[in-house]
């Protein structure tokens, strides 16, 4: 007996989305994603089928098409009104059309309406689109294809509502996945890892800079998919230069060459070695019900290494928000051991157990709060969720970033990349996510790092082009630089010239007071056929730039994002793509049955998460079902309703909300706040008890470690044991600071990046001590420790 579940057809058959085939490209640092879906409509009647899926909050989508038998339809780009206008004016004509648009308030969650699909008929929709690879800590480039969308918690006041999200477990989602990968680079592609099992790679030339992979059998469609990439000598800048489309009009932007440089700064030891000793530090961190279990713990743990590894001197304080919001200090606090203290015991007892997810509310305190003269404020942002009103959050962020800047951290499957990403971006700070067996003090640690560099100040980009070529931005001023990690910014080339054929680009920035002057050249020929990619990649720049600016309701702004929009193919909040078979023979009549697609989750919990779904109701209206379910899926579309849908939609919602009693949590300010053994969540991030841990509590403010029973303990030694060798001479902090570190680089070197700054701290106050015997204690403290770490290694 088959096992039928989720949404379910009137002959008790599976919903029509049967399969999803994703076909991968990477050329270097950005990749070109095929997703193809098929539909199969096995009633008697004609069908809508409404799928709601996320995407990277960096993609350009760029190709929309539908093949319904052997009818292929290219879908245009218009202005979305006039977009929605023609798909209900094409539904009402009894005609096949097909609607994808962008959420007007966050742009990483696109809606599918495939609309009038007959009786006995399939579908097959191609979506197209590009996007950038993010760098990770060890150097592997980042790419991940969203298959879950976490219900977005939306604010109080704000227009629209949540509606309880369908899920069904992962082993009975009644369609299939399957995936591959194309890599190339000028470089070696040292190895591809990910979280799912995946072939052999499979080196195409003998070179090893192109190669394939795909999943294994027998993958679970329950998670985000993602693909770490390894080149060889990978950071390395570079100009890519790419033709224009030859079909475009020279001097558009489609028509014109496009260029794309890397730019990877390597600062000095010596500069580096100058950490700042000031700042304000405020964390901000999410404790709304769906943090509850391993997130919260490792979330507390993450607070310990944070607070710990803060300078002598800096201010700092400590957020969190739910539904609500609360804060350590009422302003912050000078780094002392009282403090650090005081902040310590109030972290240690915080639960997930403030409700929804409204993060505008303490962003807008924090702004208020006046900054400390030369005490550069640095935000961190942790949270696990999303919320409706993103593009209102990174707004505000945006209007403060001369005087902050923001670090965000997305935990768990299904985190709002739009979310992460804009609040660093709009900050001038650092963006990271959190997921599968990733320690979140790592990647958190990494970024304290980038926060107590120098900033780096006047940045300028100087293009030197042959005479009768001329550039244009398409990228937003730089603002921020960071050892090690990459930036991007692109540019449209005009014009040619009749002599030379190159060009250089110089890059100028200063810091901690020193001037530094990064040149490269490039061939103004493209070097190969990239597809284009760097011309939408540069046009989705564009527009997320207009897009942003505060006078984004304007005119102006908008006509322009729509006419980049249309001429480059690329989405944005303004416009959607409208595909219609008008050559269809016969027209569909009679009511549409509206259908939605299932995803993967759990169907225990509002907080679980979901693939693209919402929940099914019967329609009698060619378009109504539509638009009431995007209105109810948090404001994911805004579109405009007439009386008959307004009607119709209040009855939808008096449905919906006796259907669930947990609703209410995803847009009640005044919502119960949940314990963690109310809200059973699967979190993929694992803590287990550390002795790293346990030696880090034990850290003074100072730097130093104090010797006692408790630090024998965590050394798992005996208080005698660790007494004994301590040489007559020595102060018994210092030789218990020593003894600490001597652990640290002999049981704990894989997890540095987790301790090396307070470790830093701790040599720091060793020297200040000028204290006899060091290399005695050195050796005394590894022969006790059972290690062999040299005194240099410890940077004394």
């Amino acid at each position: 007996m088959v096992c039928r579940c989720g949404l379910l057809t009137v002959n008790k058959e599976p919903v029509p989305l049967k399969a999803i085939e994703v076909e991968v490209e990477v050329k270097d640092h950005v990749a070109n994603v095929l997703s193809t879906l098929h539909y199969e409509n096995k009633e008697d009647k004609a069908i809508e089928a409404v799928f709601v899926f996320p995407l990277s909050g960096d993609a350009a989508v760029c190709h929309f098409s539908a093949k319904i038998g052997q009818t292929e339809i290219v879908a245009d780009v218009k202005e979305k009104q006039e977009a929605r206008e023609e798909y209900d004016d094409a539904l009402s004509s009894g005609q096949q059309a097909f609607l994808l648009e962008e959420s007007e308030q966050t742009p990483d969650i696109f809606s599918l309406s495939v609309g009038s699909l007959p009786p006995g008929e399939s579908a097959s929709i191609r979506l197209e689109y590009v996007t950038e690879l993010a760098v990770e800590a060890d150097g592997g480039l980042r790419f991940c294809l969203p298959v879950v969308l976490n219900p977005r918690y939306q604010p109080q006041g704000s227009e629209g509502h949540s509606v309880q999200v369908t899920s069904v477990p992962a082993s009975r989602v009644p369609y299939s996945l399957s995936f591959s990968a194309r890599v190339s680079s000028p470089r070696r592609v040292s190895k591809v890892d990910s979280n799912f099992s995946l072939e052999p790679l499979q080196y195409l030339d003998k070179e090893q800079t192109h190669a394939a992979v795909k999943l294994a059998a027998g993958h679970t469609f329950d998670k985000d998919i993602e693909l770490l990439i390894y080149y060889k000598d990978a950071h390395q800048p570079a100009v890519v230069v790419e033709a224009g489309k030859a079909s475009a009009k020279p001097g558009t932007l489609m028509g014109d060459a496009a260029v794309m440089l890397s730019v990877y700064p390597e600062f000095s030891q010596a500069v580096m070695s100058s950490f700042t000793t000031k700042g304000e530090f405020v964390f901000l961190l999410d404790r709304s019900g769906s943090m509850a279990g391993d997130r919260i713990n490792s979330a507390r743990d993450t607070l310990l290494l944070l607070l710990k590894s803060l300078p002598m001197g800096c201010y700092f304080n400590i957020y969190s928000f739910g539904s609500s919001f609360e804060h350590i200090f009422p302003k912050s606090m000078e780094y002392s051991e009282k403090t650090m203290k005081k902040a310590l015991k109030i972290v240690k007892e915080m639960k997930a157990n403030l409700g929804g997810t409204e993060i505008l509310q303490p962003l807008n305190h924090i702004y208020s709060q006046p900054c400390i003269p030369s005490q550069p404020r640095q935000l961190f942002v942790l949270t696990d969720g999303g919320v409706g009103n993103t593009k209102e959050v990174t707004t505000l962020v945006k209007k403060n970033s001369s005087s902050h800047r923001c670090f965000s951290f997305g935990i768990g499957q299904g985190a709002s990349t739009a979310l992460i990403y804009g609040l660093a971006k709009e900050g001038r700070g650092h963006a990271q996510f959190i997921t599968g067996a990733d320690r979140m003090q790592a990647k958190v640690m990494q970024s304290l790092e980038f926060a107590l560099q120098p900033v780096v100040e006047d940045i300028s980009v100087i293009w030197d082009l042959p005479k009768g070529v001329s550039v244009t931005h398409l990228s937003p001023p730089l603002t921020t630089l960071f050892q090690g990690q990459r930036s991007l910014i692109y540019a449209q080339l005009t014009g040619q010239s009749s002599e030379e054929t190159d060009g250089s680009v110089m890059v100028n920035y200063s810091l901690a007071g020193h001037p530094f002057q990064s040149k490269l050249g490039f061939p103004l020929q493209p070097t190969e056929d990239t597809g284009l990619t760097i011309h939408r990649l540069g046009a989705r720049t564009l527009i997320r730039s207009l897009e942003s600016n505060e006078g984004e309701k304007d005119e102006e702004v908008t006509k322009k994002v729509v006419d980049v929009s249309i001429q480059s193919g690329v989405s944005s909040s303004f416009t959607a793509f409208i595909a219609i078979n008008r050559d269809s023979t016969e027209a569909i009549r009679g009511p549409l049955l509206h259908r939605s697609v299932p995803g993967v989750g759990k169907s225990w919990s509002p907080y679980a998460r979901s693939c693209g779904v919402v929940a099914s109701y019967a329609l009698h209206t060619p378009y109504q079902g539509a638009s009431l379910q995007m209105q109810d899926m948090c404001c994911l579309s805004g579109r405009p309703t007439n009386g008959k849908r307004i009607e119709g939609h209040l009855k939808m919602k008096q449905r919906s909300i006796r259907s669930s009693t947990l609703g209410s949590l995803f847009h009640s300010r005044k919502a119960k706040s949940f314990s963690s053994k109310e809200i059973p969540v699967a979190s993929s991030i694992q803590t287990t008890p550390d002795t790293l841990l346990q030696l880090v509590s034990l850290q003074n403010a100072s730097g130093c470690w104090e010797l006692n029973p408790d630090l024998a303990a965590a050394l798992n030694k005996t208080r005698k044991e660790v007494e004994q060798p301590k040489p007559a001479k020595v102060n018994g902090n210092v030789w218990a600071t020593i003894l600490a570190l001597v652990w640290l680089h002999g049981f704990k070197s894989d997890a540095e990046v987790e301790w090396k700054l307070l470790a830093r701290k701790a040599v720091s106050w060793l020297l200040a001590q000028n204290a006899p015997c060091i290399t005695e204690c050195v050796l005394a403290g590894n022969t006790l420790l059972g290690c062999n770490v040299q005194k240099e290694t410890l940077g004394l």
